[in-house]
């Protein structure tokens, strides 16, 4: 007899207002307007091909883990093990293309206005990551965000890839070593990405406290985000 599956979409460990705040109907917004994304929530809008959308670090010390999906097929996403095998390197630059698990690329790196420090090493933080680090109860998290955002607009995540944490700042020391820094990027600086396919794409404004990756003052704060005309 055949077996029965009993693989599910992973589920969040709270809510916040990610869950039920979309930045339009569907995931469509308005190209030319700059949207908000609040601190320590995540928002997800479709991208379609040839679209370039554009995220802001309005303030400049702010994380954004980012993911990539393809718009029709949840199964094929962007994908950072892929991505580093196809750069031959850490962390991508402008004209780079963004590679899926499907070895091809789901956006392309247009422009960075940053001195382009991003990191392709280290997971979404998720609710244990706030337990191991001391946080007594719930915290908001890259992971919920991710799959909050995504069913605000009617969608479910089959699993939660490792994001593209955009001014991530998590040096690779002699030895191997990884330290986790405040970011080097500074307030309005952006990077400009062109959808190679038809994309939901997913940014959380990482709510971590605990360690100084959000700038020295451990503060989330929000970034923007544009469809450009």
């Amino acid at each position: 007899m055949p077996r029965t599956s009993t693989t599910s979409s992973p589920q969040p460990s709270g809510r916040n207002p990610s869950a039920s705040e979309a930045l339009g109907p569907d995931g469509r917004i308005e190209p030319g307007k700059l949207h908000e994304i609040p601190a320590r929530q995540g928002r997800a809008l479709r991208v379609a091909t040839g679209q370039i959308m554009q995220i802001v670090n309005t303030h400049g010390s702010q994380v954004g883990d980012f993911w990539c999906f393809a718009d029709g097929d949840m199964t094929e996403f962007l994908s950072m093990e892929h991505l580093r095998t196809g750069l031959r390197r850490l962390s991508p630059g402008q004209g780079d293309g963004l590679i899926s698990n499907r070895r091809r690329p789901i956006m392309t790196l247009l422009e960075d206005s940053s001195p382009g420090v991003h990191d392709t090493l280290v997971a979404a933080c998720d609710s244990r990551r706030y337990t191991q680090l001391g946080h007594e109860g719930y915290h908001d998290n890259c992971a919920d965000n991710l799959l909050m955002a995504l069913s605000a607009i009617g969608l479910r995540a089959p699993e939660i890839p490792a994001p593209l944490n955009l001014w991530m700042n998590i040096p690779v020391e002699e030895g191997g070593a990884m330290s986790w820094q405040a970011p080097v990027s500074r307030p309005g600086d952006f990077v400009r990405l062109k959808a190679e396919i038809d994309a939901i794409a997913v940014i959380s404004c990482c709510p971590m406290d605990l360690l100084p990756i959000n700038g020295e003052d451990a503060r989330p704060k929000s970034l923007g985000i544009m469809l450009e005309t």
